[in-house]
């Protein structure tokens, strides 16, 4: 490990030493100042150091970056035995007094049992994404990062969605929101709202909501309009017709759902209990 430190002190070394050149070639300039406007500069600073570059057999963004990092760690400000990696990284703290101040000040290592600079160390400093992500709040940015792409985060949302105790550990209102967000769709809205009115202690609560029971009612109002129309429309075909007692019986089982789904409304307007009991449950469904 001494060796391997004394390794990276020298690529430290190296790397600003070549920033250093690359500034030498080419000073840093006010933003948008590629080349000074009315000098006689012969080549931009990106045709400069792509020559830089080219001459010492390494990408001009890997120069650019040399430069950079230099430009923002003075010499005298440089910390011996923290490698280049962690000068990039907290060369972002845009206050030159904050940053000579921080790079004097590492995190303390739980690994190591000791004070000094990692990069995940560094980034955490500046707000940066860490490599190995400890608390929760770095986790969950992991996570949010890694499921930008719509299908990955499809994938996920159904693979937690499935842990039960998952589920049941976020508030309520977040669970609320979830199901509101899985229930646009109007058909799978339509089946979740079914299955969910079929549980009597649901549907007394839900009824006892003045807007919902009124939705309710105008719900089987159309309905009952909607049978109206159907029948004002397929009573006339029916003449003449002959049915098997195959057909008479199907039809009056469908004539007996609509007799009980009569029968349940009148009641419940009656009453003001909208819950089905478990017979009619039984006829809707065709048992």
């Amino acid at each position: 490990m001494t060796e391997a430190r004394q390794l990276v002190a020298q690529v430290a070394k190296a790397q600003f030493g070549l920033g250093d050149k690359a500034l030498e070639i080419e000073p840093m300039r006010p933003v948008g100042g590629s080349v000074a406007k009315g000098t006689d500069d012969l080549f931009t600073v990106e045709e400069s150091l792509q020559m830089f570059a080219d001459d010492i057999g390494v990408a001009l963004s890997t120069v650019m970056d040399w430069r950079w990092v230099s430009s923002r760690w003075p010499a005298g400000q440089r910390e011996d035995g923290v490698s280049h990696t962690v000068h990039r990284i907290l060369a972002l703290i845009p206050d030159e007094a904050e940053r000579w101040v921080a790079i004097k000040d590492a995190p303390f290592n739980s690994r190591s049992g000791k004070r000094q600079w990692t990069s995940d160390g560094a980034k955490r400093l500046v707000g940066q994404q860490v490599d190995r992500p400890v608390t929760v709040e770095e986790k969950v940015r992991a996570v949010r990062d890694l499921t930008r792409d719509d299908e990955v985060a499809a994938k996920i949302t159904a693979s937690l969605l499935g842990r039960p105790e998952t589920a049941a550990s976020l508030p309520a209102a977040d669970r609320v929101r979830m199901v509101q967000e899985l229930t646009r769709d109007d058909e799978v809205a339509s089946s979740v709202t079914s299955q969910l009115l079929q549980r009597p202690r649901v549907a007394r609560q839900a009824m006892r909501n003045d807007d919902t029971r009124f939705t309710v009612n105008r719900a089987q109002f159309d309905n009952s309009e909607e049978t109206r129309e159907t029948l004002g429309w397929l009573v006339p075909r029916m003449r003449d017709q002959e049915f098997t007692e195959d057909e008479r019986e199907t039809i009056r089982r469908a004539i007996a759902k609509v007799r009980g789904a009569a029968d349940w409304l009148e009641a419940a307007i009656d009453t003001g209990q909208f819950t089905l009991d478990e017979q009619l449950a039984q006829l809707l469904k065709g048992d």
